[in-house]
């Protein structure tokens, strides 16, 4: 019943964007529709994500036959399709995002004011959540290449809906070539698994049958597929440009949800293969450090909103990396607590990020929205004229600083105990894992930098557009549609933040999956063999709650936020009867709203500080003489592998071959002079200068 609910699911999904294609193309009902459909399947979905993580002999594994299996011979007897505790794990915010980014969608982007990219989204929207879903509950290479390239596809016509735009097209160009570039990856690594174990399907490799060399490519492979997808540095090009110029709500999926495919996979893969070696741990903590330090970095010198909450995502990918490498080096070292703490790291900040990230892009898009401007320099005050998308901006930065009382505290929480269990014990791995400690600290320090000078510079202070003051109307609160989204968003932020027990058996139960991955061969309870995972991991694991103290947490968070609410109650209530006068301006009686801090101004020493990184780009103002001309000072950041590597390289290689158009003129005569060069060249080929040769020399 389980994977019959996560079916049906998909199909809802899949179908919730072809009845818009037969109505009227400005028809509000055209997307109300699909959003009944994507709001039923979410409500299957989640049933069946729920029933598969809580119940113990459905989480064990349950195969479903499929008439496109093929013969046994192909590695198919157990199905193309099934369900774990993994699989419903990540199966959970596929279905909660599908369903509040499609309701965010009726205010943000309806139908009746974007008759024409409204369609396309809607039909595009259903396939992206069905295409999620088929990969995760995919058992074999068929179904799970089917549902990677509808995820992949689905995405770039989401990402390029503006069409219109030239940044639009560029950005969606640039994931199409990164995605695909991924895919071969893929391809190849399933070619590499089917000569290694003899089948396409996913079970685990056994001990002894493939060599460290085989092991090892499948290994960079799968790094170098999943990787791109996941967005993880330097494979992360295509990111930033692509979750800027999407649709908010699009943006949401792409950041909170997409990238998490690539995680899943990894995860999946890596613990299908034998134990990974120390170097194998080492590499994945050593990018997660990277990613996550350089990908905050990265945002606090970003002017662009979405583009800065982009980069935020690399860092979040990198947090979770960390995660994953903690979970290889127990696995390999055979510590249960390592590999536990490292998991439930790893797998919660995949929900914990989903959430708050999605929150964040769905609160940059009312400011956006309501600013009609993406530059956090040219925002301001937003706070008095939207005071809601305020607050819940507010809260999902408390939680991606990872803070307290909200979620994102919990799951770093988590890594940062996995961690410390490290410190004292022999090994580069091991050194390496000490050293994520202090790394992870910095990435959280940087990140509460950068929220403050967002939510500084947009929110608070002064409108800096004369049309867009809370006296003259320009900005306006988002609807209810658009809010209400944001505000289950944040619910759940607080609810993981303050009763972190409750996903404690939840976690548990997908680490028992991932653990037992191993021991089950085509999906098929009981069925187990010899797969080379640590004899450590075949007994009991210990529970979170066991390593983790959940409770007192929640506890303290609890008591934090309650607190929050009140002293914020109490400043509302306080300020009614304040009288406003203007503050003190130092002598100065004519402040304006250019007085205040920018972001790039903001940034500035710490954008100084990692500059050889950065290499920011600035135009300094040349203030000459007694009545000087108005200048400008600007600064901007270029992506450094993007801008700094991959279009220099192609722009090289273009001119290269520039040189060969000469010889694509159009003459039919050159033409025919390429063929007759070539029929000689051929004809040469036939002359025995082997034989040829020595006979005049020895003449």
């Amino acid at each position: 019943m389980t994977l019959d609910l996560i079916l049906i699911a998909m199909a809802l999904s899949a179908v919730s964007g072809l009845p818009g294609l037969f109505m009227a193309r400005g028809s509000a009902w055209a997307q109300r529709i699909a959003v009944i459909l994507i709001c039923a399947a979410s409500l299957a979905g989640l049933s069946g994500a729920f029933l598969g993580l809580l119940v113990p002999g459905i989480a064990a594994g349950s195969a479903f036959p499929w008439p496109l299996a093929g013969p046994p011979s192909l590695g198919t007897e157990g199905g193309l399709v099934g369900i774990d505790g993994l699989s419903s794990f990540f199966l959970v915010p596929v279905f909660l995002v599908g369903c509040l980014g499609s309701i965010y969608g009726l205010g943000y982007w309806p139908q009746a004011h974007r008759p024409a990219s409204a369609r396309r989204l809607q039909l595009f929207w259903g396939l992206l959540v069905a295409g999620m879903a088929l990969l995760l509950v995919a058992k074999h290479a068929l179904t799970f290449i089917l549902g990677w390239e509808v995820m992949a596809l689905s995405s770039f016509f989401l990402i390029a809906v503006e069409d219109r735009e030239s940044e639009s097209r560029k950005a969606g160009f640039i994931y199409l070539i990164a995605t695909h570039i991924g895919s071969l990856s893929i391809f190849a690594m399933f070619a590499l698994w089917k000569w290694t174990t003899g089948s396409f399907a996913l079970g685990p490799i056994s001990a002894g049958v493939a060599g460290m060399g085989a092991l090892s490519a499948l290994f960079f492979l799968a790094l170098m597929g999943f990787g791109l997808k996941a967005g993880i540095m330097p494979l992360h090009f295509w990111l930033p440009g692509a979750h800027a110029n999407a649709p908010s709500h699009v943006s949401a999926m792409l950041s909170g949800v997409v990238l998490k495919m690539g995680v899943y996979a990894l995860v999946r893969f890596v613990f299908l293969m034998p134990e990974a070696p120390p170097s194998w741990c080492g590499a994945v903590l050593g990018l997660g450090m990277i990613g996550g330090l350089l990908g905050v970095v990265f945002a606090i010198a970003q002017h662009d909103l979405k583009r800065l909450l982009a980069y935020h995502s690399i860092e979040n990918i990198g947090i979770i990396m960390m995660g994953l490498g903690l979970a290889m080096l127990g696995r390999s070292a055979h510590r249960a607590d390592w590999l536990v703490l490292g998991l439930a790291g790893c797998l919660l900040h995949v929900w914990n990020h989903g959430l708050f990230k999605s929150l964040l892009f769905l609160g940059a898009g009312s400011a956006i929205r309501g600013a009609r401007k993406r530059r956090i320099d040219l925002m301001g005050g937003l706070a008095k004229s939207m005071p809601w998308t305020a607050a819940l901006f507010l809260a999902g930065a408390v939680a991606i600083c990872g803070l307290p009382p909200l979620n994102g505290f919990v799951s770093e929480l988590l890594v940062y105990l996995g961690l410390f269990r490290t410190v004292g014990l022999p090994g580069e791995p091991v050194s390496a894992a000490v050293v994520a400690a202090p790394v992870l600290a910095m990435i959280g320090a940087l990140a509460l930098a950068c929220f403050v000078k967002v939510y500084g510079i947009a929110f608070l202070g002064s409108s800096r557009r004369p049309d867009s003051g809370p006296l003259s109307g320009g900005v306006r609160e988002s609807p209810a549609s658009m809010l209400a989204p944001m505000s289950v968003l944040a619910l759940c932020c607080a609810l993981i933040g303050c009763v972190p027990a409750l996903v404690g058996p939840l976690l548990d139960a997908a680490i028992g999956s991932v653990v037992a991955i191993g021991y089950v061969v085509g999906g098929a309870a009981g069925a187990v063999n010899t797969a080379a995972v640590s004899p450590a991991t075949l007994g009991e694991l210990p529970r979170i709650a066991d390593l983790a103290p959940l409770r007192p947490i929640g506890l303290v968070s609890g008591i934090l936020l309650v607190t929050i609410v009140c002293l914020a109650a109490f400043q509302w209530l306080r300020s009614r009867r304040v009288r406003r006068v203007p503050t003190w301006d130092c002598g100065y009686a004519a402040p304006g709203p250019r007085m205040q801090y920018t972001a790039s101004s903001f940034a500035r020493t710490i954008t100084a500080m990692f500059a050889w990184a950065l290499r920011p780009r600035e135009s300094v103002p040349r203030i000459e003489g007694a009545f000087p001309a108005p200048s400008r000072l600007e600064s901007h950041v270029d992506d450094a592998v993007l801008d700094g590597l991959i279009l220099p390289a192609a722009r090289g290689t273009a001119r290269l071959f520039g040189w060969f158009r000469r010889f694509q003129r159009g003459l039919a005569q050159q033409y025919i002079l390429y063929i007759l060069v070539i029929l000689v060249l051929l004809l040469c080929t036939l002359i025995p200068f082997g034989d040829l040769i020595p006979r005049i020399f020895s003449r």
